[in-house]
């Protein structure tokens, strides 16, 4: 099979990483691509929100299936083009990407669909903002309606800041504050079947203890030792199943990659929000520990026929990955820095620790940082404590001059379990 990746982020390299190792993939591209995934995927340079131009580099090459990591494309319905174009894709159609492209939106299909989740207002005047935070109370939940790359959410007791966020927006979602552990369940849907993924958990704010700044992701792991081991059928039953059910009722049908971002609160699972692809840093952990084949399963997807799938297959192991961030990220993050210690990691801590590459580029034979987000430190092992250990030895060889990462990521569930 011949496989076109769109993107250029750590999710992308982790499916670059996977597909490289299914022996059905005969040749891997990438646009518009990293210094990390060039080591495992042929790079082409392309408009990846111009659906044309993507659409006309997977026929020029040939591909059998193109995979549209990122969310941006897929809202401006760069699926669609390749479709068109008579090329198997993984990734929903842009009307069915407004899922994770407007909050409001997602919220009608819950509402349609019976999926539990957060009471909520849609706000467009600062009159209604006033209105709605003051009925649910702190702490306020403020999210902007549109795409805002995981940093369009403020939680926050400080009533000011929760106004600013909303004047900011064009318009607002706010809704009442979830309590409990936050949990992400990926599923690959066709439309119909539902597959749903291992169950992974982030870290979303910039500092350890979960202080500081959201981002769009510190870190993550895989399993949950604390979560319920019915958790993935009940939110199967509950929300996945219906949502896709839903959208297909709409004459919008979801296929893809339908990812539910989840409270486990005291009065059970509710949804925070959809996403309609791969979570980073969640995708690093959860491929991590897929045995399954990654390409025909996407292709599956792609082609409508999951249900003739097999079971997917899932290594016991433990997964861990730590997000080495940019100095000031996730303000404006200087790049442009030298990156040293891959070639360490790679030579020392393969095969159970590698570096996803997110935010990077060659200048010269150098890999410098071109975003917030730099590396993912991936690292699996027989459980979450030694899943840890290695990630942190690896991050340990990993030179970025004025970086940061969190030193917590993973640390309550391995010790709780």
């Amino acid at each position: 099979m011949n496989v076109l990746v769109i993107g250029n982020g750590a999710r992308e390299h982790a499916l670059c990483r996977s597909l490289s190792l299914d022996p059905a993939v005969t040749a891997l591209h990438c646009a518009p691509g990293n210094a990390g995934i060039a080591e495992v995927a042929e790079l082409h340079q392309v408009d990846a929100l111009d659906g044309g131009a993507v659409a006309a580099l997977a026929l020029e090459l040939g591909a059998e299936l193109v995979v549209v990591g990122p969310e941006a494309p897929l809202v401006a319905g760069v699926a669609d083009a390749v479709r068109e174009a008579g090329i198997p894709v993984f990734g929903p159609s842009g009307e069915a990407a407004q899922l994770e492209g407007s909050k409001a939106f997602a919220k009608e299909v819950m509402a349609g669909a019976g999926v539990p989740t957060a009471r909520s207002y849609v706000c467009t005047t600062a009159e209604e903002v006033a209105e709605a935070l003051d009925a649910f109370g702190a702490p306020y939940v403020v999210k902007d309606d549109g795409l805002a790359a995981g940093k369009g959410v403020v939680v926050t007791e400080d009533l000011e800041a929760a106004k600013a966020h909303a004047a900011a927006c064009d318009r607002v979602v706010i809704e009442e504050f979830l309590d409990g552990p936050e949990v992400s369940l990926f599923a690959i849907t066709d439309g119909e079947t539902v597959l749903p993924l291992q169950p992974a958990q982030d870290f979303k704010r910039a500092l350890d203890g979960d202080e500081g700044p959201n981002t769009g992701g510190m870190g993550a792991y895989s399993p949950l030792p604390w979560a319920d081991p019915k958790l993935v059928e009940e939110v199967l039953e509950t929300v996945l199943q219906p949502t896709v059910d839903e959208m297909r009722r709409r004459g919008t049908p979801f296929s893809g990659l339908l990812y539910a971002g989840l409270a486990i609160t005291s009065r059970g699972v509710r949804v925070i929000e959809f996403n309609a692809r791969f979570g980073d840093p969640e995708t690093q952990v959860v491929l991590a520990r897929l045995r399954t084949p990654l390409a025909g399963v996407l292709l599956a997807a792609a082609n409508g026929t999951l249900a003739d799938l097999e079971r997917l297959r899932w290594s016991e192991d433990a997964a861990v990955t730590v997000v080495i961030a940019s100095h000031n990220y996730p303000g404006t993050p200087r790049t442009g820095d030298a990156i040293t210690g891959l070639d360490a990691v790679a030579a020392e801590d393969a095969p159970h620790a590698y570096v996803l590459h997110a935010g990077t580029k060659k200048d010269g034979e150098t890999v410098v940082s071109a975003g917030g987000r730099v590396l993912s430190v991936t690292a699996t092992g027989t459980d979450l404590t030694e899943a840890r250990e290695r990630a942190y030895q690896a991050v340990t060889r990993i030179g970025l001059d004025g970086s940061q990462h969190r030193t917590d990521i993973a640390a309550k569930a391995a010790a709780g379990a």
